[in-house]
């Protein structure tokens, strides 16, 4: 990584797998950018980078990566994989990069209130996980051949794939006639059968047939 490097990523824009921050002002929120970096495809987190993508860069930047670091131990649950690196802009500015491959300790998460939560990208934006997501993340870490009997409920969840391109969770429940945990039930084992895709979403996950 270089300075060459950050530029290259500032002028990309945040996304998938690039998000920026200009100071590390709220490190307990910040930590979420990094668990679903991990959670997805990896990734860059950058400090000293505006929103607009200036390369500001930011005073004291050891502080700021002492600040991110006692987080990152002390909220993320499993240990967090990552490399970091600090380069100075000048002798008072400097950016820091945190480099965060896709975990094979999948899934990452928060613990808030006695909660776990896990987060996970879509598009350019950190979301909470489903239950869907944060199980099928969980199980295919260690892909195994899943074994199901395609019955009454496959079939209407095909029907309906049929006719339209995506479903929701709320959606199959509805047209099957299934208690909310059978159906999730139903859709997470056919995502990890690779008969189905899941389209995270902010709101409600999408489900589609596997080309």
């Amino acid at each position: 990584m270089t300075l060459q490097d950050i530029h290259r990523y500032a002028q990309q824009g945040e996304g998938l797998k690039i998000e920026f921050k200009k100071k590390a002002a709220y490190p307990e929120k910040i930590v979420r950018e990094l668990i679903a970096l991990a959670n997805t495809e990896g990734g860059v987190l950058l400090i000293g980078v505006d929103d607009d993508g200036t390369v500001s860069g930011q005073r004291f930047i050891e502080e700021e990566v002492f600040v991110m670091e006692k987080a990152i131990r002390e909220r993320i649950f499993p240990v967090l994989d990552y490399e970091i690196g600090v380069f100075k802009l000048n002798p008072k500015k400097g950016v820091a990069v945190f480099q965060i491959p896709k975990s094979d300790g999948r899934p990452h998460y928060l613990k808030e209130d006695e909660r776990k939560k896990a987060y996970i990208r879509v598009g350019d934006k950190t979301v909470q996980a489903s239950r869907e997501v944060w199980e099928i993340l969980r199980r295919g870490k260690n892909p195994k051949d899943i074994v199901f009997t395609y019955g009454q409920k496959e079939t209407i969840l095909m029907q309906a794939l049929a006719e339209r391109e995506r479903i929701t969770l709320k959606e199959f429940a509805y047209l099957a006639k299934l208690p909310k945990f059978l159906a999730s039930k139903t859709l997470i084992r056919l995502v990890l059968a690779n008969v189905l895709k899941i389209i995270p979403q902010e709101l409600e996950d999408q489900y589609m047939l596997k080309s």
